[in-house]
């Protein structure tokens, strides 16, 4: 007996109508037929499809139907991740955190897509979106098992709620992102400006920095940095070395130096944070190609 199967949805109708193209063809080439109805209810508009085939016995045509709902239990399940996954994770921003302004809350939804591993960047990001995936098309399956109808909102409300809650809580770490960034920008606009502030007590300074994250100041001579550049500083740079990333930031601000140029033998073992350096001295910082001295650090 054919069976009329019913999708129902307030929004991206169209595109599961061109996605599902590709399946009414193949279910056509085999010999079944498949009427599409399309019809509005409200803000709703359904697609209801019927597959049918005179000449089919029983069996066949309910296993053609079964088929054709693995075919669209497919479809919606990349349609939720793909299109309807933007729509939710933007609504739970707007929902929770309408506070922050436009700007901010596009910012939160980017932190939030790298939590739920859409940025592209991390290799694992198709396993992992395989592995969503999986879990919803579970879901779907299982539901169109037993119904004919499907309301993609009520779905997704009701069936997905795991799936939800991981949104949920990839927004709330973004939130966490955000401020986090927000608080680091601001404290490095304060340094910025302590370093306006202060006159230069040095024209050029060159920064040795160690694997560990050792560093040594040196002037331009290539002689360490006398300690009373540094107002007292009860460590003495000429002669030991020291391990304390805050130190080196705190050293530099003191010196003010119009250029600063970075010494070091292997950018990925660094301990110190350069991206401060240079944010805090703008325009002041230039990393050195190779020399003697980038060949003494271990």
């Amino acid at each position: 007996m054919a069976q009329t199967i019913s999708i129902g949805s307030t929004q991206l109708i169209g595109l599961l109508k061109a996605k599902m193209g590709r399946e009414l063809k193949i279910f056509k080439d085999d010999g079944f037929k498949i009427d599409l109805e399309e019809s509005p209810a409200g803000q709703f508009t359904f697609l209801a499809f019927r597959v049918s085939e005179s000449g089919a016995s029983e069996s066949t045509l309910e296993e053609a139907q079964s088929i054709f709902k693995n075919y669209l239990a497919d479809s919606i399940s990349d349609i939720i991740l793909n299109h309807w996954e933007d729509i939710l994770l933007k609504d739970i921003i707007k929902e929770n955190y309408y506070y922050f302004g436009e700007d901010e809350k596009d910012l939160i939804y980017h932190y939030a897509l790298q939590h739920i591993n859409r940025d592209g960047q991390n290799p694992s990001d198709t396993l992992y979106w395989l592995r969503r995936k999986s879990r919803i098309l579970q879901k779907l399956l299982d539901f169109l098992r037993n119904n004919n109808r499907i309301v993609i909102e009520g779905f997704i409300r009701f069936r997905l709620k795991e799936y939800i809650g991981e949104l949920k809580e990839a927004a709330d770490r973004a939130v966490d992102d955000f401020l986090i960034e927000r608080e680091y920008g601001e404290f490095i606009q304060l340094l910025k400006y302590f370093v306006d502030i202060q006159e230069s007590k040095m024209d050029s300074v060159h920064v040795l920095i160690k694997g560990d994250g050792v560093f040594k100041l040196y002037d331009d001579s290539m002689q360490p940095v006398r300690n009373d550049y540094l107002e007292g500083y009860i460590i003495d740079l000429a002669d030991n070395e020291i391990n304390y990333e805050d130190l080196l930031i705190s050293a530099l601000i003191t010196i003010a130096p119009n250029e600063i140029t970075l010494h070091y033998k292997n950018k990925n073992r660094l301990c110190v944070p350069l991206d401060m350096i240079k944010n805090v001295f703008t325009g002041r910082v230039k990393e050195c190609k190779g020399c003697k001295l980038c060949a003494s650090t271990h």
